[in-house]
């Protein structure tokens, strides 16, 4: 299962610690301007080895377009895109090969498939989030052709919480900080479970505006339910919230309700979504990371033979994933928006009309 959306669909391939990482993405309407720029600009906000609010490893995860793309414009063809990897350190895992890591997905993947790729996680390494922001590029250029904007940043660090959400500040934001008034407090939160050899978890914050009306496939795939499916498929996701989320339930529905008046929704307790349909107000998502698993302590675990062992990292590891994980985020968004675009055309034959007339 390495493919996601319907009309709209992407595949990735590659490991941690192979030779390159990639995607290919299907379904992508000819005649959109490639901006490469753009498409690089996107690797980069998501790329490791940044500053010291993240791993060191540092890769240029400098894509390269192999097909798809002529002149300039898609083709309508399968666009196909690699990443090579360029500074792996196997050697720093040869001493957990044969044992589990608590918190990751070794124990799991072991058992399923009876093969242990120890370096770095091989396939279920957050690494492989390299090429979905590569196809999310592919989305947004799309998207932006239909004036949808897509913004994220992180709202929490370590239970620390923004009072504001100043999209335009995160942008400027080492760690995509949504306040400036609670950023410092945020880094030096990360920074102190980093000098501890631990890690702390993370929520970003997802906005989208100009959605249109329509956008989700009642009944079993609605715009709410891939938003979901797409978010925890991301490495480290424990949660998400829509609109308003947990709150909801501690409210009567006459709050919980959005009023509609002739200018349109006088509240956005929804978060944008009505019976699994887009309702033309803003999108607003909350997605939560768990902290990092990958830290520097000694802990408990056992081997492929069933010994309890100790377990002592190396390597190179982020103290929060949340904050290069919200980019992530916010390329899944932009996948599963531009699917329900390309699906919405067939929901009723006046748009079909205005794609043959």
């Amino acid at each position: 299962m390495n493919s996601f959306g319907h009309r709209f669909r992407f595949s990735t391939f590659g490991e941690s610690h192979g030779k390159a990482l990639g995607c290919i993405v299907d379904g992508v309407p000819a005649g959109i301007k490639v901006d490469e720029e753009f498409i690089q600009n996107e690797m980069n906000r998501r790329k490791p080895g940044k500053n010291q609010y993240a791993t060191s490893r540092k890769e240029g995860d400098k894509v390269e377009i192999l097909s798809g793309v002529f002149e300039g414009l898609t083709t309508g063809t399968s666009i196909s895109m690699i990443i090579f990897n360029e500074n792996q350190k196997s050697k720093d895992y040869s001493n957990i090969k044969d044992l589990f890591r608590p918190g990751h997905a070794d124990f799991t993947y072991y058992n399923k498939y009876g093969i242990r790729d120890y370096r770095g996680g091989g396939r279920s390494s957050a690494r492989e989030t390299a090429a979905r922001v590569a196809a999310g590029a592919i989305a947004k250029l799309m998207l932006n052709e239909l004036k949808i904007d897509i913004k994220s940043g992180i709202c929490e660090i370590d239970g620390i919480k923004a009072s504001k959400h100043d999209f335009d500040y995160s942008k400027t934001s080492e760690i995509f900080s949504l306040d400036k008034d609670k950023e410092q407090f945020q880094k030096d939160a990360i920074l102190k479970a980093k000098k501890e050899h631990n890690s702390v978890g993370g929520v970003a914050l997802l906005n989208v505006k100009n959605c249109p009306i329509g956008l989700g496939e009642p009944l079993y795939f609605k715009l709410d339910s891939q938003i979901a499916n797409a978010m925890m498929s991301i490495n480290a996701v424990k949660a998400i919230e829509i609109g308003d989320g947990i709150d909801a339930v501690k409210e009567k529905g006459l709050y919980n309700n959005d009023e509609i008046g002739s200018d349109g929704f006088k509240t956005n307790h929804s978060g944008g979504i009505l019976g699994g349909i887009s309702n033309g107000d803003d999108l607003n998502i909350k997605i939560y990371f768990k902290a990092t698993p990958s830290i520097f302590l000694k802990q408990s675990t056992v081997d492929v033979n069933n010994n309890e062992v100790e377990c002592e990292l190396k390597g190179r590891h982020d103290p929060c994933v949340a904050i290069r994980g919200s980019v992530v985020a916010e390329s899944m968004m932009a996948l599963v928006l531009a699917d329900m675009v390309l699906l919405n055309m067939s929901s009723k034959i006046e748009n079909v009309k205005k794609v043959y007339n």
